[in-house]
């Protein structure tokens, strides 16, 4: 009789053991579950690392993300306006196809002070490079600025538009991640053979770097679409533009690239 007590109590001793490291080991699972969902939510709040950009746009080592090569900065520039000012009544080519037969530019709505006026795609896909609050205001003005003619099927009638840049400056820093950069450059309109219209659009552009993302499924997305997420891909955008003051012909300007009129 005592035999068997003491072989109850040895298994019943043996339960309560296991019972008790069974329970030990969820709580430690619990516990590795919760670090690990910790640290993949600081991970999802950490910002991307913006790389140091080449001529080319190529990474190369995650110094600074607020840091840019001014020869980037110029390229995102030029290529901003460029393709903001460039009208030419086609829409921007995608593909070899559109590049030898380019498709006719509808145009793109935008409400103005004036009423509904359109702008170009090139001009409406560039926008995006704009800060979100400078964005719509700067819009409304370039639509203002285009002439309908730009979307008139008659060739006689079109008008189309360039932007020349003539001189662009080094850009200079004016805080961390922030930078201006001055342009001198003409805006030239020519009616189908006419003489052009040549309209000096001499500014000061305002530059600041900011972190984008890349489209996380491609091959859900238009080509229109595509276009915006490369226009972001450059990790900088332009919150604000100024008239360029100059006080002498650009050949002679100072040599810290900027003539400021000191009455603006």
């Amino acid at each position: 009789m005592v035999r068997l007590l003491e072989k109850r109590k040895r298994k019943g001793n043996l339960f309560v053991t296991l019972a008790v490291a069974t329970f030990g080991l969820h709580l430690l699972t619990l516990l590795l579950l919760i670090i690990q969902g910790l640290t993949i939510r600081q991970l999802s709040l950490q910002k991307p690392p913006t790389f140091v950009q080449l001529v080319d746009g190529k990474p190369v080592n995650n110094i600074d993300e607020l840091q840019r090569k001014p020869e980037a900065i110029e390229g995102f520039v030029s290529k901003t306006m460029i393709s903001m000012f460039n009208w030419s009544g086609k829409l921007p080519a995608q593909n070899v196809n559109q590049a030898s037969l380019p498709e006719k530019d509808l145009g793109i709505s935008i409400r103005t002070s004036g009423g509904s006026k359109k702008v170009t795609t090139s001009s409406w896909i560039s926008s995006f490079a704009l800060s979100e609050d400078f964005r719509k205001g700067f819009l409304s003005a370039v639509a203002e600025l285009t002439p309908p003619e730009v979307f008139s099927s008659n060739s006689k009638q079109a008008i189309s538009a360039e932007l020349n840049i003539t001189r662009i400056y080094p850009p200079q820093q004016i805080e961390p991640g922030k930078w201006k950069v001055g342009i001198v450059a003409n805006l030239l309109q020519k009616r189908g053979g006419e003489n052009k219209i040549i309209t000096p659009f001499n500014k000061d552009i305002f530059v600041q770097a900011v972190d984008t993302f890349d489209y996380p499924i491609t091959q859900n997305l238009t080509d229109l679409q595509k276009a915006i997420y490369a226009t972001r891909s450059d990790k900088l955008e332009i919150y604000e533009i100024r008239e360029l003051c100059l006080t002498d012909k650009y050949d002679n300007l100072a040599t810290d690239g900027f003539n400021r009129c000191q009455n603006r």
